[in-house]
């Protein structure tokens, strides 16, 4: 008796109901409804429901019950898929999995620190620092100034790196200091007060020729 009155399918409430409704038999007088009666008319939904999806035709509750299995096994392979895709990046080679995470802070800092630097980024620091220490104004990128401060970084730094027997490079070097030179010369006529100024800071010492 269970077997034959368990539905086929999943239906809400409402469809249930309308269902039921429908297979009610005409109403007699005095207390018609008994269980007895709703089991036959379940059992019959149960038959109809049999014969609709033995000729291919599914109810409202056959459909959703069908859609949902469709959307779970999409969702699913989905999420497959995706897996799949990562793992081959990491096989061949493409985003390796410590990418996938955010950067950790403390290696970032460690990274940028001025000693792990090489000596070519360690003076591109260097300038910038000059440049923003003697600047006349926020756009100022080559004042008389800034060149002088920035002229005597390079000239200090390649002191210390190049080689006796490079003599293109130390060539390189005499012609910065013709040309900071020059310059100091010219503040000197012209805008005494940062003359002084720049030989205060740089520990440069006044050359009246």
């Amino acid at each position: 008796e269970e077997m034959r009155t368990a539905l086929l399918g999943n239906y809400s409430y409402s469809e249930l109901g309308n269902e039921l409704q429908k297979l009610r038999p005409e109403k007699r007088n005095g207390n018609w409804f008994s269980l007895h009666e709703l089991n036959e008319r379940l059992a019959k939904l149960r038959e109809i429901s049999k014969q609709t999806k033995k000729h291919g035709l599914l109810g409202v509750g056959q459909i959703r019950e069908t859609l949902q299995i469709m959307s779970r096994a999409e969702s699913e392979n989905k999420r497959k898929q995706t897996m799949l895709r990562l793992d081959q990046l990491g096989l061949l080679g493409g985003t390796p999995k410590y990418l996938l995470s955010p950067p950790k802070e403390q290696l970032v800092a460690k990274y940028f620190h001025p000693d792990n630097m090489s000596a070519a980024e360690k003076l591109k620091l260097e300038l910038k620092k000059v440049r923003d220490e003697f600047k006349m104004s926020e756009s100022d990128c080559g004042s008389a100034r800034v060149q002088v401060a920035q002229l005597t970084t390079k000239i200090k730094y390649l002191g210390k790196v190049l080689a006796k027997k490079d003599k293109h490079s130390r060539k390189g070097l005499q012609e910065m200091v013709q040309r900071r030179k020059k310059l100091l010369k010219y503040m000197r006529r012209t805008d005494w007060d940062n003359y002084c100024l720049l030989l205060s800071k740089l520990g440069l010492r006044d050359n009246p020729d």
